[in-house]
């Protein structure tokens, strides 16, 4: 479910009209997130629906994609990765799990990967804790709670070309559908 968002321009990284617009490491998706997840009044504006995501796009530093997504109990992502994008995402509220793979795969050509067994990762990240992320990162991210909801700040660059989503079943990893812009905006 998707919300119109308020103007949240104040939290862009504008530069001024004279200076070069820097392309955005990992290291300031990452700050970028942690200060926008420690707006409280942004936190507590975002409606959250009972049953499904949400989300509010923002305006990231120096061109980059940001989100403001709200996760109810018992939802996740699914396993999918960003590309050719790099990223970071900040738990501003309740706590997230993320399971991630720590092997880079193969970026085209495939559709079914029989990962190896020390390749799970599993990080738990509560308010406050976060991480950044390199291209090709493959992960599912869910709220694991029965009760409370969860709120995070994402932010990608360059902006999100495709997102590759995946299906799992034991150590099989499989391409399930590719998604762009206009399938999520």
């Amino acid at each position: 479910m998707s919300v119109s968002p308020p103007s949240y321009a104040s939290l862009s990284a504008s530069p001024s009209a004279s200076a070069p617009v820097a392309t955005p490491t990992q290291a300031d998706l990452l700050d970028f997130v942690r200060r926008t997840a420690a707006d409280s009044a942004l936190i507590v504006s975002l409606p959250l629906d009972p049953e499904g995501r949400t989300w509010v796009r923002l305006e990231g530093p120096g061109g980059s994609e940001a989100w403001l997504i709200g996760w109810p109990p018992g939802t996740g992502t699914g396993w999918h990765d960003h590309a050719d994008s790099v990223g970071a995402f900040l738990t501003a509220r309740g706590v997230l799990k993320e399971n991630s793979l720590a092997a880079r795969l193969p970026t085209d050509g495939w559709k079914t990967l029989e990962l190896s067994e020390d390749v799970d990762r599993e990080r738990r990240l509560s308010a406050g804790k976060g991480r950044a992320f390199g291209q090709h990162h493959v992960h599912e991210v869910l709220n694991e709670s029965r009760e409370e909801h969860a709120i995070s700040v994402h932010a990608y660059y360059p902006p999100l070309p495709r997102i590759r989503r995946y299906s799992r079943t034991g150590q099989v990893l499989r391409l399930e559908q590719v998604e762009r812009p206009e399938d999520w905006q």
